[in-house]
């Protein structure tokens, strides 16, 4: 027999050997993965945006099999929908929580909020608060560089050149999150849509003192606490000088929105207000002129000059 016949054996009967082993190990560290996880990720949407709290939508399928309770899970690209889905495939009852939609507290447009310097840096907003506190007298409110808009994966966010500040576009907005997580002043949120996408919130994050937010910002809040005492469900509370609007609490009467005294409550989707007609006199507290004060109003007439001269002749 050949060296080389010898050397083919001996790799064949090498590499068999290995195979087998490699295979009983394989048996016997098997890491067993519940086929569940597969059919729940091919229900959730595949957008992998992270606003579920998981590291994409098969971290959040592998979280959701293992949970015994899924009432507190949450896809918020899907919505309802989806949840009621995987709900049923895992034979879990799922209640549909309220849709939510990224809202912008700053109302520092170029107008309300003027520059004090220019940024001349790195187009970024994070770099830019690390460095300095902004272009205006406000350290707490939008930067401007749009870093916000360049995390958002589904275009339902943009800059307006006009104001400077971002613009949220509500029906494209799947309420994952990533400009919450970007923006390094916190000024973006996720609240519930309400009714007829009607919400109230204080688009303000100013926690300076009133004068020193009024001089930065015209429509900064002050924390004159006006809201919180016209508002009549507690959901209004004021800490380090800065209003906040509780969502869950709130009936959106609008109570607050007129005696805010800088604008700093903002209304949206709501119907125009009905201007109150002028109040007409009533009748009752009106009273007519008589005929006895006419009489004391009218001047008393003067005696004439041929009357006395009579009454001196009469007397002689």
């Amino acid at each position: 027999m050949s060296i080389i016949a010898i050397t083919i054996l001996a790799l064949c009967a090498i590499g068999v050997t290995a195979a087998i082993i490699l295979y009983f190990v394989a048996q016997k560290f098997k890491v067993y993965e519940d086929p569940r996880i597969d059919e729940v990720e091919e229900a959730l949407p595949a957008a992998n945006c992270g606003g579920c709290g998981y590291p994409g939508c098969r971290g959040f399928a592998e979280a959701l099999v293992k949970a015994d309770d899924i009432s507190n899970f949450n896809c918020p690209v899907g919505g309802a929908a989806v949840m009621s889905h995987v709900g049923a495939l895992l034979g879990h009852e799922v209640k549909a929580a309220d849709p939510t939609v990224a809202v912008v507290r700053c109302n520092g447009t170029c107008e309300n909020r003027p520059k004090t310097n220019q940024y001349d840096g790195a187009a970024s907003c994070s770099i830019a608060a690390s460095l300095y506190s902004g272009e205006t007298g406000c350290q707490h409110g939008c930067l401007g560089l749009g870093e916000c808009v360049e995390a958002c994966n589904f275009d339902a966010m943009y800059m307006d050149e006009e104001t400077g500040l971002p613009v949220i576009i509500e029906d494209k907005c799947v309420s994952c999150g990533a400009c919450v997580k970007a923006c390094p002043n916190n000024i973006i949120e996720l609240r519930k849509k309400g009714p007829k996408s009607r919400r109230i919130f204080v688009s303000c994050v100013n926690k300076d003192k009133g004068a020193v937010a009024k001089k930065a910002c015209n429509v900064a809040c002050i924390g004159c606490r006006k809201c919180e005492k016209e508002c009549p469900f507690d959901a209004i509370t004021v800490e380090n000088n800065l209003a906040y609007i509780d969502y869950n609490k709130c009936k959106l009467c609008r109570k607050c929105v007129v005696v805010c005294p800088t604008n700093a409550i903002h209304e949206l989707n709501f119907p125009p207000r009905k201007e109150k007609p002028a109040a007409k006199p009533d009748a009752k507290t009106v009273k007519p002129a008589t005929a006895k004060t006419e009489v004391k109003d009218a001047p008393k007439a003067e005696p004439k000059a041929n009357d006395s001269k009579e009454e001196t002749s009469d007397n002689k």
